[in-house]
């Protein structure tokens, strides 16, 4: 999104990283939540920069992704087993090189023309629907929009708990929810800490990464 723009919608499959479906999902075993009552990360992320989530119900139902994926997933299988590959990093080479090709040199069959040609020939007249990326207020950084979310409540010390610690949240009144924007840095080896409360940001801090468990969607 920060590269080429931000899109009018996203068409998606309902795969649970996109979406929460109550027969499925496990999260809420007592199906507490109906289907669409829990937000993933990403669909938190989307309603954020104002992105209009479509769901596809079947994968025929969004050929557009599926044939060239398809196409993708043959051409890599046969160049792997052609080539003798066997590595993960090897394989992810042949990927790399497939979509460059896809996207910057082959000409499509159905539009007979580049795709990236195409899509820069449409930005420059005009003809598309992506718009440039802006951090929407009240947040001035990207890290707060990418990001993960998690919602707290300020207890009788001012304090929220997250993962085993206890964070004091000064300025904050009791019983008040607040928005806590969990950003992983691995350079790092850090977890940062931006607490939210009112379109304001009431506390920045950080630990180390290794002390929060993996993020679940």
């Amino acid at each position: 999104m920060r590269t080429f723009g931000i899109p009018l919608r996203y068409y998606v499959d309902s795969l649970s990283v996109f979406r929460y479906v109550k027969t499925r999902d496990s999260v809420w075993r007592r199906h507490v939540a109906l289907t669409d009552d829990v937000d993933p990360q990403w669909k938190k992320v989307m309603r954020v920069l104002g992105v209009e989530v479509v769901y596809a119900l079947s994968p025929q139902a969004k050929g557009k992704v599926e044939r060239p994926y398809r196409w993708l997933q043959d051409r890599i299988v046969r160049t792997c087993a052609r080539e003798k590959l066997s590595s993960l990093e090897e394989v992810r080479t042949v990927l790399r090189e497939e979509v460059d090709r896809y996207n910057n040199r082959q000409v499509h069959s159905a539009t007979g023309e580049i795709p990236s040609l195409r899509f820069k020939r449409a930005i420059e007249e005009g003809n598309s629907l992506f718009r440039p990326f802006v951090v929407p207020k009240p947040y001035s950084l990207p890290k707060d929009i990418f990001c993960l979310r998690e919602k707290r409540v300020v207890n009788g010390y001012r304090k929220i708990e997250l993962h085993k610690h206890e964070i004091l949240v000064a300025g904050v009144p009791l019983r008040e929810e607040v928005d806590v924007h969990l950003i992983p840095d691995i350079s790092r080896g850090a977890m940062d800490i931006r607490i939210w409360w009112r379109d304001k940001l009431v506390r920045s801090l950080a630990f180390p990464l290794g002390e929060f468990p993996r993020v679940h969607f």
